[in-house]
């Protein structure tokens, strides 16, 4: 079984109770003093880090094993051993709030854009900026600065985003067998009319099939379709990632207007699952079931094969938006200091390892060479002989979670120069104007649910053609007036400017 390199703009933090089998055989022993000279000093006593992350289904039984092999690298480079405390995706919002809430011992976490700034409005995690200069000088030399920068909170950095996929373009994703039976030129794709064309064509010929269905559960069809910058909530945008740093209102806009125009042709000419707006089936099992073509997505290198293992079937994509870096992309998986920390100092030197040391990095990634992968040639690993993803001891397959991503091996079936391409996604994308902003609501958190509710009212039925914009639209706009996004976008705009102003 091949694993897939997953994407990080997929991961969501969520909490669970700390699992104390992880802890290392090594914590908390102590170096042997030196017995050469009577008058020498004890060595320094090693100190034991507590690392929480959250992960994604079972987690692994040999995790004591993988950690027991990153202390005798630890301790020799650093004279630290670190305890493991891996938390079930679904408790860790939870979990996390009771460890920092009850001054839990705990050294290094995982940071997510749903909870960053948070985390530092409540003093709860650290700044980094003098523990970077002195014991994260890996972390500086290996990270583009844009994105290092783009974490600042009041002019500080509180966390290091891991370093991975910093960007992402939209498209359409369609059933590869349906492409070379009608002769799809892909490479021809590259407009919403585009798409239309393609569209139409398998209506004509698939009268069973759905030509187009919503990206995931619970999005519209423009959720996968932006040309501006988000904010981190849509509720006040930067159209085209620029507009001279002047926040409007989404859904007031023309641009818009016409999209859901679009749309709702689409819808009525029977291209859209008519009940896109409350299906509650995944893009993956319509495809599966062979009842879906095509839907839009995110997407970036090495998509279209791990999409296609999802799908069972092979997937092809075309690029409708360019790569483009938003705050969201970068801060949505990051390593901090939380202040319950005893030891911010070892903490910063472990974390610069994560950055620069591979084998600490693979350790994380696959386990141990020779039990839980082999190296098949260069950088290309595999399962040892007789051991698959169900029998492997470790195959959390989560890379990007720990760290450099771009140390890590690369498991068989995936693009060998997969890390040496998506360094070079990175570079390529455009950057938001916005890059390294992000928005405080509690300012204005009392019209903030307002409009929130109105929104999740009005926008999948809007922007999956559900309903007719001539009729919806101004009601939708007259809705949130009434609700106070005024207010929500007055208030972003003077953060921006202010943000804009700390950042020359």
């Amino acid at each position: 079984m091949k694993k897939s390199i997953k994407s990080a703009s997929a991961l969501i933090l969520g909490s669970m109770l700390v699992l104390s089998a992880c802890g290392s055989n090594n914590a908390g022993s102590t170096s042997t003093p030196s017995t050469g000279d009577a008058s020498s000093k004890p060595a320094e006593k090693t100190t034991e880090l507590n690392v929480a992350f959250p992960v994604i289904g079972t987690i692994p039984k040999d995790m004591p094993l993988v950690q027991d092999a990153i202390n005798k690298i630890t301790q020799q480079k650093i004279n630290a051993t670190v305890k493991l405390t891996p938390i079930s995706y679904g408790n860790w919002d939870q979990q996390l709030n009771l460890m920092l809430s009850s001054n839990e011992k705990l050294d290094l976490m995982i940071v997510g854009n749903n909870n960053y700034s948070s985390l530092v409005v409540k003093g709860q995690i650290v700044a980094l900026d003098k523990l970077l200069e002195q014991h994260g000088q890996g972390i500086t030399k290996t990270m583009d600065p844009a994105y290092l920068n783009a974490t600042k909170i009041n002019g500080s950095i509180y966390a290091i985003p891991t370093i991975r996929d910093f960007a992402s373009s939209q498209g359409i994703t369609m059933r590869k067998d349906l492409v070379d039976k009608y002769h799809i030129d892909v490479n021809s794709i590259r407009t919403l009319d585009d798409v239309e064309a393609v569209l139409k064509t398998i209506k004509a010929n698939e009268p069973n099939l759905t030509p187009l269905i919503p990206g995931n559960i619970g999005v519209s069809i423009l959720d996968r379709y932006r040309t501006y910058d988000d904010l981190g909530d849509s509720m006040g945008v930067l159209p085209n990632y620029d507009n001279n740093l002047k926040v409007v209102n989404l859904y007031e806009t023309q641009e818009y207007a016409e999209l859901l125009k679009k749309i709702r042709g689409w819808y009525n000419s029977g291209l859209i699952l008519k009940d896109a707006a409350t299906n509650k089936t995944s893009q993956y099992d319509f495809i599966k079931s062979n009842r879906a073509f095509a839907y839009l997505a995110n997407m970036k290198l090495g998509f279209e094969q791990s999409e296609s293992t999802a799908a069972g079937t092979p997937l092809v994509t075309a690029t409708l938006v360019q790569p483009v870096s938003r705050t969201a992309s970068v801060i949505n998986v990051m390593w901090g200091i939380p202040i319950n920390s005893k030891a911010q100092e070892k903490a910063m030197d472990f974390m610069n390892l994560m950055y620069t040391d591979k084998d600490i990095v693979n350790l994380f990634n696959w386990g141990i060479e020779g039990q839980h992968y082999v190296v098949k040639s260069d950088n290309v690993i595999d399962f040892p002989q007789g051991v698959d993803a169900k029998t492997s001891g470790y195959n959390l397959n989560m890379g990007y979670l720990f760290g450099n991503q771009f140390l890590s091996y690369v498991f068989n079936g995936n693009d060998p120069k997969i890390w040496t391409n998506m360094d070079q996604f990175n570079k390529s994308a455009l950057k938001s104007k916005a890059l390294g902003f992000t928005f405080d609501a509690s300012a204005v958190k009392t019209e903030y649910a307002a409009v929130a509710s109105v929104v999740t009212q009005y926008k999948l039925p809007l922007e999956t053609g559900s309903v007719d914009p001539e009729k919806t639209l101004p009601e939708f706009i007259a809705k949130l007036k009434s609700a106070g996004i005024d207010k929500i976008i007055a208030e972003k705009q003077k953060q921006l400017d202010a943000w804009a102003k700390g950042s020359k």
